[in-house]
């Protein structure tokens, strides 16, 4: 039996399965942990999503964050009503996932506060992703700004959480 060839199926079906679980998770905190905010003209939302997405590309690499973030929470999107977004939200939070784990894979520097600068390139590319998002579906340069606040409270939450905790995880990453 060729033992390479063993190895490298092993990791190949490692990688799937945390891709997929990570996907399911990311699903499952956008879906069931989330406020709706009445405030919004387009009725925001807040989610824990963001906390697998960050964990899956911290610990895991740029590659599962972006496929957890597109799939996941694109799901959510066709899933629940919002089925408009789907499209905005694969290529916004495939995007963040990816940029996160990309920072957090390449920048040299004490972890905590690498990825404390991946979350906020994270939140500011889910600001200007879903501003524009906004303007695309809605005609209306102005209202967008409305979302701004929910978008950063959601990032951030999802920050606070993560960030301290992810060198810990990272530590018993399977």
């Amino acid at each position: 039996m060729n033992t390479t060839y063993s190895s490298i199926e092993t990791t190949k079906t490692k990688a799937l399965v945390i891709t997929a679980l990570f996907i399911a998770l990311t699903l499952v905190a956008t879906m069931f942990i989330n406020i709706k905010l009445p405030i919004m003209g387009n009725g925001g939302l807040i989610h824990l999503g963001n906390v697998p997405l960050f964990v899956a590309a911290f610990v895991f690499g740029r590659k599962t964050g972006a496929i957890a973030g597109a799939f996941g929470m694109g799901m959510f999107d066709l899933f629940s009503g919002w089925t408009v977004w789907a499209p905005f939200t694969f290529v916004i939070v495939g995007t963040m996932g990816f940029v996160a784990g990309l920072i957090s894979e390449k920048v040299p520097g004490k972890r905590v506060i690498v990825n404390s600068m991946a979350v906020a390139a994270a939140l500011l590319i889910k600001i200007v992703g879903y501003y524009f998002a906004e303007v695309i579906l809605y005609g209306n340069w102005i209202q967008p700004f409305g979302s701004i606040p929910g978008n950063i409270l959601q990032v951030v939450i999802a920050g606070i959480i993560v960030v301290p905790l992810v060198a810990r995880i990272k530590n018993r990453a399977i």
